[in-house]
């Protein structure tokens, strides 16, 4: 009898379903090894191997409906556990993981980390539609953290409109290998939503998940 598990990604309906499927298979098999205990021929009694195997099998189903139960619970508490995180951020600034940021006012900022010096970087600005408003090649930059600030003024000489814009990093070395920068922005944590599976923090961005906040910190 092959036996499940509960997923605890899972959502407390989803993982309650899956626990009722089990128990549901851990009591039809406890009627049908009964019935073939009663109904077993007596001249040719079932064989003690196969009753051990059917009784190993059990075991398993029984120890496996306990462990969902436990991981149920568990499930539960890491949900309170990221719900109470979330609300504790309201109103304070987090760096977060990202490359999509609010331009409002004429800024934008982005915080980025080469893994090591850049003799060549171009930075891009992408709407949400995915189109390039802003591009500059910028001077060789050094290993480590460094700061992107944007005005809001495209490459045609225009205004951009406030909203959500993404950023793109073009870096290479000396060799003129790729660099892979690391990407995060500052943003004020304005809401919660708990629609979800679990919850997630309202930014002027949007929404974030809490995997990507790298740090809060207290405003003043």
């Amino acid at each position: 009898m092959a036996v499940s598990g509960i997923d605890v990604t899972a959502t407390p309906s989803e993982a309650a379903g899956s626990r009722t499927r089990l128990s549901d298979n851990y009591d039809t098999f406890l009627v049908l090894l009964t019935a073939q205990l009663q109904n077993q021929d007596p001249l040719a009694p079932m064989d003690s191997t196969q009753f051990t195997q059917q009784l190993v099998q059990f075991s398993q189903v029984e120890q496996q409906i306990r462990t969902n139960e436990q991981l149920e619970g568990l499930v539960g508490q890491y949900q309170a556990a990221s719900a109470g995180a979330a609300l504790s951020y309201l109103g304070k600034d987090a760096i977060i993981s990202a490359d999509e940021t609010y331009l409002a006012g004429g800024s934008a900022n982005w915080a980025y980390r080469l893994p090591e010096a850049a003799t060549e970087m171009t930075v891009s600005v992408k709407d949400m539609q995915g189109r390039t408003v802003y591009t500059s090649t910028t001077e060789a930059r050094g290993g480590g953290e460094h700061l992107f600030t944007w005005n809001g003024i495209k490459n045609d000489g225009s205004t951009a409109t406030d909203g959500v814009y993404q950023i793109v990093i073009d870096a290479k070395n000396a060799a003129g290998t790729s660099l892979t920068p690391t990407i995060s922005v500052r943003e004020t944590i304005m809401g919660v939503d708990f629609t979800g599976a679990s919850p997630v923090v309202i930014t002027p961005a949007g929404t974030r998940d809490l995997s990507t906040i790298r740090s809060v910190l207290e405003n003043g």
